[in-house]
């Protein structure tokens, strides 16, 4: 349990003008006050006195004098109670001994001082403050106001010291506690502040990851398909005008498809911060699965490429149950791997194996040919065109990717036999 006086690692705020000029006026105030009623306890005091000699002035007068020097000494030590605050405590509670006009001062050094909380610092400072008040009850005040000594009076003052002094110490805890607590509130706002703009620049990083992605799953496969035929079209020279026809429109439909699949992702783009589209934002449209496998091979086929596919689904299972996040990454990896053959290894034969085992497990074996040289083999319209679309090499790390978040594992390399295979595994209840 922490000590109610613990240590407080905050460094108090600087003070203004007008916070100096108020507490330095109250100082003086106190002080003033305390200074006029030490002088009207020291002239209306039972006793007999000796009237001074003429030009003196007499114990009293000597008294009153330094009691008022020692409370101005007091005011003057107070700018320098933040930076030795237990060296300014002690000397001002230590002049109230001889002093009752540095009360004033005494009390705001005690005061700043328990903002720091620290007790190890206050106590002392305290002990000094009742010890200085005993002597001025005991020795000081019964010598020069030639009054009788009275120990129950002087034990009372003692008293009244104490709890002020308590008074004083809590006053300065609660300061320092409200002061470091607003500095612990501020700190809190200001990393909430930083984790919300790291958390949205994150959001927007990934964001633009994600579209990044999709532009470049959706695009490829298309623009390939454009390239290729159109590469087709100034490489050969011998086509006929129904063969030219033919591969022309093969090139328009796909270029088609490209920008209606452009379309709807910028339709993406163009929704608001708030997840609300505007007039022309369209939704974003769904994401193909492994039911969309037939459909994919026809357009690779449509496009001259010589793709095997074969399904091996275990009994008791079908395509429609495997998880949505197993089933797009399968896709997508069929799709990248007939976009880099027809890139890479033009002409050459495909095989597509996807299998679905137990508990909808999946596994995707993509297999083609070794990259051909260019001008060889057999491509669109009977020949592959001098030209391949530049590849940017992110379509195996985004795959990559896809396989880490679905939980499985992609490989890709070179077999044996110099053909290139692409393989993805996905446990079972992938989502």
């Amino acid at each position: 349990m922490s000590h109610p006086l613990a240590p407080a690692p905050v460094a108090p705020p600087p003070l203004g003008a007008w916070s100096r000029v108020w507490r330095y006026g109250v100082v003086a105030l106190v002080a003033l006050l305390v200074w006029v009623l030490v002088a009207w306890d020291s002239i209306t005091a039972s006793g007999t006195r000796e009237e001074p000699p003429p030009g003196d002035v007499g114990p009293v007068g000597a008294a009153l004098a330094l009691d008022a020097l020692l409370g101005l000494a007091a005011v003057a030590l107070l700018p320098l109670r933040r930076r030795h605050p237990v060296l300014v405590g002690v000397l001002t509670t230590g002049a109230t001994a001889l002093s009752g006009s540095a009360l004033g001062a005494a009390a705001l050094a005690v005061v700043s001082l328990s903002t720091r909380r620290r007790w190890r610092e206050v106590v002392p400072v305290v002990g000094v403050l009742l010890a200085a008040t005993l002597v001025y009850e005991v020795a000081f005040r019964p010598a020069w106001a030639q009054v009788d000594l009275s120990l129950p009076g002087a034990l009372g003052s003692v008293a009244l010291a104490l709890v002020a002094a308590a008074a004083l110490v809590a006053t300065g805890s609660f300061v320092g506690a409200r002061r470091e607590l607003l500095v612990q509130l501020r700190e809190r706002a200001e990393t909430a502040e930083q984790q919300r703009a790291l958390a949205e620049e994150a959001a927007r990083e990934g964001e633009r990851l994600r579209i990044a992605r999709e532009m470049h799953d959706v695009l490829a496969h298309r623009i390939s398909l454009v390239g290729l035929h159109a590469g087709a079209l100034a490489y050969r020279t011998d086509l006929g005008r129904e063969e030219t026809a033919q591969v022309a429109t093969v090139v328009q439909e796909n270029a088609h498809l490209a920008l209606e699949e452009l379309r709807e992702v910028l339709g993406v783009l163009r929704q608001g911060a708030d997840g609300a589209a505007d007039a022309e934002a369209v939704a974003e449209p769904p994401q193909p699965t492994l039911a969309e496998l037939p459909a994919l091979v026809a357009d690779a086929r449509d496009a001259g490429q010589t793709v095997t596919l074969r399904l091996d689904v275990a009994d008791g299972h079908d395509l429609a149950r495997v998880p949505a996040t197993a089933s797009r990454t399968a896709f997508r990896v069929v799709q990248e791997g007939l976009t880099n053959a027809r890139k890479h290894a033009p002409g050459s034969p495909v095989d597509v194996v996807v299998t679905v085992g137990a508990a909808h497990a999946v596994h995707v074996r993509v297999v083609n040919g070794a990259v051909a040289p260019v001008g060889a083999g057999a491509g669109p319209a009977g020949g592959v065109p001098p030209w391949r679309p530049p590849g940017a090499g992110v379509g195996l790390t985004g795959l990559e990717e896809r396989a880490d978040l679905a939980g499985g594992r992609l490989r890709a390399g070179p077999d044996a036999s110099g053909r290139f295979v692409l393989e993805l595994d996905l446990p079972g209840g992938a989502a």
